[in-house]
């Protein structure tokens, strides 16, 4: 189930949220728990049923693994086991035809593919997890109650694509005095940030994928002259931008309403100004779990310069790998890695430092130039859209209506020179991305005045409906899904 489908919206979202508050308003918070746990299973199940089945063997294992290393002295064994399981489960649905395919390849073998297909969210809880019994081993994590466990991987708003948090983040966040009640705050705070996520879904990402899809769908097979290419390179780097914040808004939006605070995950990442800012600004969640459990256990920045560099690129580069099982994640993973690399160089060991606005404008487009391998399909697909933004012959002699015109006929891609708009999508979404206020700080500053309070919520009452109504039947599912 999506959080921009009419289903979610209409039905799913409200009728947990009517139930869980009837249940805890008549003190049976366990039964609440109990609600939450099914209706999120329910949500997670929408997608493929068979799939609850895996989930429930993880959360199963690895709950019965946490209270082994409670009990045990031989802690360390049981954290082990428990991380050679979680990754040994990722790894092989998400890696394994990509293994095969990489040793036939090698070898001149035809070991047959085993068709594995990546169940939903499996990124996400599987590192979930491996914090939780990080977490327990270290002492931090002592509750074990597994109706809280199940509630603490399950709840439906972070399942899916985080953000990744901590047992000691939000499960405390259940008991704590008031909760139990409807809070308007929280009600109006969450409704805003979800509709505010709404629309940077339906109305501005989906519109750019339409510039995106065809050009990355020929660059399978030909070179994209200069214009197309960088449209189509800036409009998928804003796509991701509002497909994953609008994401990240619905999520903390949906557990506003049930007065549970998730970390924020998404801060404005393009107005970084270098590749470290960037990564604690995208992503913020999972950048934090790469730090603490691959930067940190390698040694961090305590084993010497030249092994730091090692241990800040290795983070890059397995976050890459992370991404997805193709050489083009792991390219472009590699190019984030020798980017931080770079960066640290720069800042230990030169004196001077570059003018803001062109260490904002280098970095942005490093990232947008590093996206193009993020999102092709293959490594021939993304040279040939690097060959054509290189091509600056093709600013004289541009096919830019004609290509998109011959494209025409794929993802409903626009004809002739509806194309154009593209430029002024993009033009548009930069300037939200660039300059425009962070969801969550709006949500803030109207919340503090009830005259402004009013104001927004009537707008977003018309921004809510009419985006639901541009919606309709056709609504597509978010990109970090993928991962």
């Amino acid at each position: 189930m999506l959080f921009n489908s009419p289903i979610f919206i209409l039905a799913f979202l409200p009728v947990t949220f009517l139930v869980y508050f009837f249940l805890t308003r008549g003190g049976l918070i366990n039964l609440s728990k109990v609600w939450l746990v099914f209706a999120s299973l329910f949500f997670y199940g929408y997608w493929n049923p068979i799939y609850l089945l895996l989930i429930g063997a993880s959360i199963g294992v690895n709950f019965t693994l946490a209270n082994r290393i409670r009990e045990a002295q031989n802690k360390q064994g049981y954290l082990y086991t428990g991380i050679l399981f979680n990754l040994g489960l990722l790894g092989y649905f998400k890696y394994a035809d990509f293994f095969i395919n990489n040793v036939n390849a090698a070898l001149s073998t035809q070991i047959p593919e085993l068709n594995v297909v990546l169940p939903l969210a499996i990124s996400f809880f599987t590192f979930q997890q491996v914090a939780y019994l990080v977490d327990t081993k270290n002492g931090d994590c002592k509750e074990s109650n597994f109706l809280s466990y199940c509630l603490f991987i399950c709840f439906f708003p972070q399942l899916i694509a985080g953000p990744i948090v901590h047992h000691k983040e939000m499960m405390p966040q259940f008991d704590e005095a008031g909760k139990s009640r409807i809070q308007s705050r929280n009600v109006m705070l969450g409704l805003m940030i979800f509709a505010i996520g709404l629309f940077k879904k339906v109305v501005l990402a989906d519109a750019l994928a339409q510039y995106v899809d065809p050009v990355f769908h020929l660059s399978l097979t030909q070179e994209i002259e200069f214009t197309a290419a960088w449209l189509g390179s800036l409009a998928y780097t804003f796509q991701l931008y509002f497909d994953f914040s609008g994401y990240c808004d619905m999520a903390i939006g949906a557990a506003l309403l049930f007065n549970i605070v998730l970390p924020i995950n998404f801060n404005s990442p393009y107005k970084a100004v270098n590749i470290q800012d960037f990564w604690r600004r995208w992503h913020m969640t999972l950048s934090r779990w790469f730090r603490d459990y691959v930067y940190v256990k390698l040694g961090g920045n305590r084993v010497g310069k030249l092994l730091t560099l090692r241990n800040v690129f290795l983070t890059a580069f397995v976050s890459g790998i992370w991404h997805g099982a193709g050489w083009t994640f792991v390219i472009w993973g590699t190019m984030h890695g020798l980017a931080m690399v770079v960066h640290r160089l720069y800042s230990d060991h030169l004196s001077f430092s570059l003018p803001r606005w062109l260490a904002w404008a280098l970095t942005f487009l490093f990232v947008n130039f590093a996206w193009v391998v993020f999102r092709a399909e293959s490594l021939t697909s993304a040279m040939n859209i690097y060959a054509g933004m290189f091509n600056v012959s093709g600013v004289i002699n541009t096919q830019f209506v004609e290509f998109y015109h011959s494209a025409s006929h794929l993802f409903s891609a626009p004809r002739g020179f509806e194309s154009v708009l593209g430029v002024y999508w993009v033009l548009g979404a930069s300037a939200i991305a660039f300059w425009g206020v962070n969801s969550l700080v709006l949500s803030e500053k109207m919340a503090a005045s009830q005259a402004k309070q009013w104001l927004l919520g009537g707008a977003l009452s018309l921004l809510f409906f009419t985006t639901l109504i541009s919606l309709g039947n056709k609504y597509s599912a978010f990109i970090y899904f993928n991962f």
